[in-house]
């Protein structure tokens, strides 16, 4: 493979690792699922994310779902 070769980009799910302000690609993929909808967020596109919990979200209003879900127990 040389320089100008694209590598192939991994179709299957992701695994991140969600820091403060920024995330860690641990395996290549596509996406990732939502931890409240269970929809499928392309990496490019994912903004939302609990750092304690370690979960993304597609959303803010997943995010406040979540939250709530947790919340009742």
């Amino acid at each position: 493979m040389n320089r100008y070769e694209r590598r192939p980009v991994a179709a299957g799910e992701a695994e991140v690792e969600y820091l403060d302000g920024e995330f860690r690609i641990l395996r290549p993929g596509a996406f990732v699922r939502c931890a409240a909808t269970g929809a499928a967020i392309r990496i490019e596109e994912l903004r939302y994310w609990n750092v304690d919990l370690q979960e993304p979200y597609a959303s803010p209003e997943a995010k406040l779902l979540r939250l709530k879900m947790a919340a009742k127990g």
